[in-house]
């Protein structure tokens, strides 16, 4: 084994032990604070829990993003400007690609003001059972299971979610990816519906699931009457006109790895064993208006639209290496805006990342302090 790799090999070993140190000081302190020291203002559902709860959260989805940025990875994001949505209730439509798929959509999102405190996550209920999944669950995210004999019964759990979790706790962005799975596993089953229905073959991408984003934009949108929704089972924090606020865009995100048939995944984010790339992250927003909601099927319809266009815009940067700004069926419109051409590299502010390691470290030395002071007292 010749030097480089021996190197190589040393790199990766040593990432992977600091993101277990990482999760070993970042991870419990979140969990005393939220479940132990300010339980008693969880149970109250104090506006400062949430407050203090949201900032963790931030800081800890930012160390998370913390590692593709140190592997090199870049995020690109190119279409519509999300930062101006950050005070706005959003709904992404993202497509699944791999596992590298949420900690890179943390990277982006790090920078934009404070949106990682009021982001809610839908996401595969495996991901509970993870590592970071006891701080999803105090969070608030949902966490879904798929499959046609548990579907009634998780649309209902949904709403409920989103009125107690997501108005409850004021959240503003929900993140989801309608595919339910990522695409090397879904494309052979899409490609098979599609044909047998008549639908779009896409091969970049797999068909949507309607029903949540149906369910979603149904309870949240602006013919939900969310004020008369709300009754006495769903306390908001502050009983503001702002917390009763619709959803008031829909935003389509499309992620774009340089190696169509091997992304990008955890295992690469955590040890940095693939070389640094550029990933792709595409904007494309429209109000909520904009979205048929009278029917399953022309939703379903408008949705399929979007992903079409997403297989326009990979289908190209796969074939010329130059991801576009917007599909190739829409560069003659008129109607297209100046920002829609936009191109933007997310960075990290290193003093954020030190500042932040350093509170969570100085935070489990305080809670192993105060643990061992209960011990010592517990043998009296």
């Amino acid at each position: 084994m010749d030097l480089q790799r021996i190197l190589y090999i040393t790199k990766c070993v040593i990432n992977v032990v600091g993101i277990i140190i990482t999760n070993l000081y970042c991870i419990p302190t979140y969990l005393l604070w939220m479940w132990v020291i300010l339980l008693p203002f969880r149970i109250i559902n104090h506006p400062g829990y949430w407050y203090l709860e949201g900032v963790m959260f931030r800081w800890l989805l930012t160390v998370v993003a913390g590692w593709g940025w140190r592997s090199k990875y870049q995020m690109v994001e190119m279409g519509d400007d999300v930062s101006k949505l950050t005070q706005e209730r959003c709904l992404f439509l993202v497509n699944h690609q791999s596992t590298a798929d949420v900690p890179l959509l943390m990277l982006a999102f790090q920078e934009k003001d404070r949106v990682l405190e009021s982001i809610m996550w839908i996401m595969d209920r495996l991901f509970r059972y993870t590592n970071f999944g006891a701080v999803s669950v105090t969070h608030g995210d949902y966490f879904i299971t798929q499959g046609k004999h548990v579907r009634d019964y998780q649309m209902k759990r949904l709403r409920d979610h989103l009125l107690k979790a997501y108005l409850g706790r004021n959240r503003k962005w929900i993140v989801l990816f309608p595919e339910g799975g990522f695409l090397s596993k879904r494309l052979e089953t899409s490609i098979k519906y599609a044909t047998k229905n008549n639908f779009p073959i896409l091969e970049h991408v797999t068909l949507p699931r309607i029903g949540a984003m149906e369910l979603i934009l149904n309870t949240l949108g602006p013919h939900a009457n969310l004020k008369d929704t709300i009754d006495e089972d769903v306390s908001l924090l502050r009983g503001t006109e702002e917390e009763c606020e619709p959803l008031k865009w829909v935003v389509d995100a499309t992620v774009a790895y340089p190696d169509r048939n091997r992304p990008l995944d955890l295992l690469a984010i955590c040890t940095s064993y693939r070389p640094p790339c550029s990933v792709y992250l595409h904007y494309r927003c429209y109000p909520i208006n904009e979205v048929p909601l009278d029917s399953t099927e022309s939703l379903r319809d408008w949705t399929y639209k979007r992903w079409s266009e997403k297989e326009e815009l990979l289908k190209e940067y796969y074939a010329t290496g130059k991801f576009p700004h917007i599909p190739a069926s829409q560069r003659k419109s008129e109607t297209l805006d100046s920002h829609s051409h936009r191109s933007h590299n997310v960075r990290m502010d290193i003093r954020q990342i030190i500042f932040i390691h350093t509170i969570f470290l100085s935070s489990t030395l305080f809670h192993c302090y105060l643990l061992y002071k209960v011990w010592n007292y517990a043998q009296y």
